[in-house]
């Protein structure tokens, strides 16, 4: 498909170019055809990416995607498209083949079930990373809301340093029961947004690397990038991902969007 190219009107430190990929594969066990899914009468995919390109700090966006039909889709509403290999075994080598061929500094990963993505939390990831060139990798916490979130295995949850740092991430609840209320990052415990950034040679690397038992058992690819020994930053933020993963989730979006609350 044809080649990524830059959004006009973006405004990104001179040393600093970004690249977002959207991750897009059709297969789904629970919800196949995933990205084409009609939210007000446009494909999922397209709601993503449109909140995605609305980020300051995003130069340039493509959809990473291994199917035609999703390409397509993209196409004809003006976005832009890369076509993959087939047999990635998770998001982040699908990103990082496309990153691959691109020249930015910075790789942000969204995934294409995010339809109603904050720009400005994309905006937060990026910083976490371009103002100090120690981090390799970012991500996003938001605080757990009650005891319900703290024990829902679908709910990721992160523990942190007092740098912010992650320590373990884990779809079991961590520490005690107890969830603390107020700003994000007055607990140690929160829940883990899953948004990524990376200096464009780190993911290179981590997509070589091996998987790991932890990562395995929890069934969170985050994972091989602690136990092979990397750091990985995260930023708080008091707004919510809300992913599509079922059609039930599917339908929460749907009339959230008729709402006005996405556009």
């Amino acid at each position: 498909m044809h080649a990524a190219t830059r959004l006009s009107g973006k405004s990104t430190e001179a040393a600093t170019r970004v690249a977002a990929i959207i991750p897009a594969r059709y297969a789904s066990t629970r919800l196949p055809g995933k990205p084409l899914a009609d939210i007000g009468g446009r494909p999922m995919v397209e709601h993503v990416y449109r909140r995605v390109a609305a980020a300051s700090t995003v130069e340039t966006v493509v959809v990473a995607t291994e199917d035609a039909r999703v390409a397509q889709a993209v196409l004809a509403f003006g976005g832009n498209a890369r076509m993959t290999r087939s047999d990635h075994l998770s998001g982040t080598d699908r990103v990082a083949e496309v990153a691959d061929s691109l020249d930015h500094d910075l790789i942000v990963n969204v995934q294409a079930d995010e339809p109603l993505i904050e720009p400005e939390m994309i905006d937060l990831a990026v910083a976490a990373c371009r103002n100090n060139p120690e981090v390799m990798m970012a991500t996003l916490r938001c605080p757990l809301r009650n005891e319900a979130e703290r024990l829902a295995p679908d709910v990721v949850k992160v523990a942190i340093d007092r740098h912010g740092y992650a320590l373990f991430f884990s779809r079991a609840p961590i520490g005690s029961s107890r969830v603390a209320d107020g700003a994000p990052g007055a607990s140690s415990v929160a829940k883990h947004i899953g948004l990524y950034v990376y200096r464009r040679p780190f993911l290179l690397t981590l997509s070589q690397l091996e998987p790991t038992p932890l990562e395995r058992a929890e069934r969170l690819e985050q994972l091989r990038v602690l136990e092979h020994g990397y750091r990985i930053l995260t930023a708080a933020t008091e707004h919510e991902a809300v992913g599509v993963d079922t059609p039930a989730d599917l339908e929460r979006v749907r009339l959230l969007v008729a709402a006005g609350v996405h556009v």
